[in-house]
């Protein structure tokens, strides 16, 4: 897989940054299996890398980066700031500590992990952001889990505007109005979890039939459900069997009834677990 491959399709934010189709989840990789899974998948074509301080595998992410011999200026490796970190001087410190932990001059695209309103710090991690981009220690920013309330509100008190917000999106959670939103505000919407239950989702006869009718991968279907709609996904993939899958996934053409079909499946109780921002807090 060539870079082109993943440069072919590029979605685009309000401030002309830029983020390929499908990128590589890093969930509960870690240690030295965990970094040779991010060198193989960046050998292969991958550009976006997912990661999060709650999830323990920054330095993994990090030597996987290095080790790959992909020069660190192309690739764009994401990291979360958690709930603990959101007053001005924990977030400082906290996006300090990312960068080094993942041996970057600047962190690629720095998030809010969860907005954890009932805290109401959110702000304050927000402008940390926004003063390590104007120091040039992060090269783009933005958010996760953010409801439009939360958006408006860093929005209105700093004039800056996400350039990204990751939230749970997939067949069962298609979150149509959240990404109506982003696209009139020019915000990427990242998919965590894309393939949402995996087992049961990639067994839903509109995803089979689709997959036999492409000759894919249900989860091949799925992944191109989300580039037709816009969406980049950054599926996890540890084998270079599934980093592979999923990329090709990206040049996968649906037509608009079969996007339509699969967005249907969407349900009332469609989240993973009880992860709603405008309560969930996660620190």
């Amino acid at each position: 897989m060539t870079d082109s491959a993943t440069d072919s399709i590029r979605f685009t934010a309000h401030n002309g940054f830029t983020l390929p189709p499908i990128g590589l989840g890093t969930y509960r990789l870690h240690g030295e299996a965990g970094a040779k899974a991010v060198a193989e998948g960046i050998r292969l074509g991958y550009r976006l890398i997912d990661s999060a301080v709650n999830y323990e595998n920054e330095g993994a992410v990090g030597a996987g980066a290095a080790a790959s011999g992909i020069d660190a200026g192309d690739l764009i490796v994401t990291t979360k700031i958690p709930g603990r970190h959101h007053s001005s001087a924990k977030a400082r410190t906290s996006i300090e500590e990312s960068r080094f932990r993942l041996g970057a001059p600047a962190t690629g695209l720095h998030l809010i992990h969860w907005p954890n309103p009932s805290v109401d710090r959110y702000v304050e991690a927000w402008e940390a952001l926004v003063q390590a981009q104007q120091r040039g220690t992060v090269r783009q920013i933005g958010v996760s889990n953010f409801l439009a309330e939360h958006l408006d509100r860093i929005e209105g008190e700093t004039g800056v505007r996400p350039a990204v917000n990751q939230i749970e999106v997939h067949p069962y959670f298609p979150q149509e109005e959240a990404l109506a939103l982003h696209a009139e505000r020019g915000i990427l919407t990242v998919a965590w979890s894309p393939l949402g239950r995996a087992r049961e989702v990639l067994q839903e006869p509109v995803i089979t039939r689709t997959a036999a009718a492409h000759g894919i991968t249900p989860a091949q279907v799925v992944i191109a459900w989300h580039v037709a709609r816009g969406v980049v996904s950054i599926p996890k993939a540890s084998s270079a069997e599934h980093q592979r899958e999923n990329l090709a996934a990206a040049s996968v053409v649906l037509d608009p009834a079969e996007v339509e079909a699969i967005t249907a499946l969407g349900r009332p109780d469609g989240r993973l677990f009880d992860g709603n921002p405008a309560t969930h807090e996660e620190m």
